[in-house]
């Protein structure tokens, strides 16, 4: 059922009910509105009659003449005009006018001296009671005034016929009225659920276009819907790029771990072979079998870090502090190698807004290819990875920044290697772009690379001031405010660059 037909039915039922409730409360005022106009007259006939009805009691109690208690009598009746009186005292009762008949039982006295209502023979009577009494001769009776209440009953009848037959007449109009008034109000609503409706996700990439109607519900439903397509479409991406870093990640996996698997192989063969190998060459080929398995698993470790870079959400952001993320770092390096010297000048209090793990690979990935390469003095080429480096020296720095695009912190690590060659600095930051001699992965640079994007900064690499050897700088971002993530994020699939997306 349409809601306009729903509503329809509410107001036709509702309506009628609203005139009945009303119509009571009038059917109440005008009751009590006749019943007060005949109140008080029938006080006004008691003001008026009250001293001749007295002189009758004390007639009636003196015992004269009946010449003279008549006289009394048409005086007290002449007095009432259009009320009933009826006067009872010790000597008897005298009746006049309208009223019930002499048998039936009146209200008590003291229950009438405001005037009630009183039922008898089918009428309905106004009957007020006020106490009479005289000294001499002592004597006390009642006088009661009837007043027919026929003409109020009749006229609160009318009232309630006719407050009814409006309910009647009201239900059919009101509930035509209201199908009408809401029909034309729910086009708003109609035609929204109409272009809601021709949305298909799956086959088109159109979109809710909502133009404001000055309802206020329609406007919000609209908004909420595109706040839900909105968020449809940023989960279908999310989902798209997940199984592209998915299948990026097995295309990967499988092209570099395939060469190694196979060398493993021979490896392996060799030493299961006939005849035996003597013992140095089983030791070489042992020694050889684990540095592949070295390289595979800092190649695996790689890969899964470029796959979580590019799944990260933007709730794993957080206010840090690098000075702290590279103290870690340069503390865990110093343990694993104690042949590498690592001087730090790191200002305390440097916040960004980050994504903690990601710093810290970031950092540590840097160090790593400051510490394997920094003693080396031959090669053209630079790479990531794990491996050992020879008394190299490592210079890092954090300070902060003259960014013109605002407040930032500028990280720099220098080694005193060779250096690395100005044909050569992009494309340090691809996959897999390694020297031959390199015991690295070839993606720790690349790992470098997409987490100073994701967090909206750039790296650079230049030459070490004063000596041989390279410089990386790193300018991010002060302050920790959030940012949006970069979208496509691809560097799983594709290559970084390091600079500001």
């Amino acid at each position: 059922m349409r809601l306009s037909t729903r509503i329809a039915l509410a107001i036709t039922v509702l309506v009628p009910l609203l005139v009945l409730a009303s119509g009571w409360i009038m059917v109440r005022l005008v009751g009590h509105d006749v019943h007060a106009q005949a109140d008080a007259h029938l006080r006004d006939r008691a003001a008026a009659v009250r001293t001749d009805a007295r002189n009758l009691l004390r007639a009636m109690a003196n015992d004269r003449s009946a010449e003279v208690e008549q006289a009394r009598q048409r005086k007290l009746f002449a007095a009432a005009l259009d009320v009933g009186i009826r006067v009872t005292g010790t000597e008897g009762t005298v009746t006049e006018g309208p009223q019930p008949a002499d048998g039936r039982p009146l209200p008590a006295a003291a229950d009438a001296v405001r005037p009630v209502t009183f039922r008898a023979d089918g009428s309905s009577w106004r009957v007020l009671a006020v106490p009479l009494s005289v000294v001499r001769p002592a004597a006390t009776g009642t006088l009661w005034l009837f007043s027919p209440d026929t003409a109020g009953q009749e006229q609160i009848s009318r009232v309630r016929r006719r407050i009814v037959t409006v309910a009647l007449l009201t239900a059919p109009v009101a509930g035509a009225a209201a199908w009408l008034a809401v029909t034309r109000a729910a086009l708003p609503l109609r035609r929204l659920q109409r272009r809601a409706g021709g949305i298909d996700p799956r086959t088109s990439a159109a979109r809710l276009d909502h133009r404001p109607t000055r309802v206020t519900e329609v406007d919000e439903l609209a908004r909420t819907l595109q706040t839900v397509l909105a968020r449809y479409d940023e989960q279908a991406a999310r989902t798209a790029e997940a199984l592209a870093t998915a299948r990026s990640f097995s295309a990967a996996a499988s092209h570099e771990l395939r060469n190694p698997l196979m060398s493993m192989r021979i490896n392996l063969d060799v030493l299961d072979g006939r005849p035996e190998p003597d013992p140095a060459e089983r030791a070489e080929i042992i020694a050889d079998l684990r540095g592949e398995h070295t390289r595979l698993l800092g190649l695996l470790v790689m890969l899964r870090a470029l796959a979580q870079g590019d799944l990260v959400e933007a709730d794993a952001f957080v206010p840090v502090d690098l000075a702290d993320v590279l103290d870690a770092a340069v503390a865990d390096l110093r343990r694993e190698r104690p042949d590498v010297r690592v001087e730090l000048t790191a200002r305390p209090g440097l916040r960004v807004y980050g994504w903690p793990q990601g710093l810290r690979s970031a950092v540590d990935n840097l160090l790593v290819n400051a510490a394997v390469h920094g003693a080396s003095r031959d090669g053209d080429g630079r790479g990531g990875g794990t491996g050992s480096g020879g008394g190299a020296l490592i210079e890092v720095t954090l300070a902060p920044g003259a960014d013109p695009a605002g407040p930032s912190v500028v990280l720099t690590v220098d080694d005193h290697g060779p250096g690395v060659p100005p044909a050569a600095r992009r494309e340090i930051f691809q996959r897999f772009r390694r020297r031959p001699d390199s015991p690295g992965s070839g993606l720790g640079l690349a790992l470098v690379g997409q987490q100073i994007a994701l967090h909206g900064g750039r790296i650079t690499v230049g030459d070490r001031p004063g000596g041989p050897g390279a410089r990386f700088t790193v300018v991010l971002p002060l302050g920790a405010s959030e940012r949006p993530l970069p979208g496509g994020r691809d560097w799983l699939a594709g290559a970084s660059t390091g600079e500001r997306p």
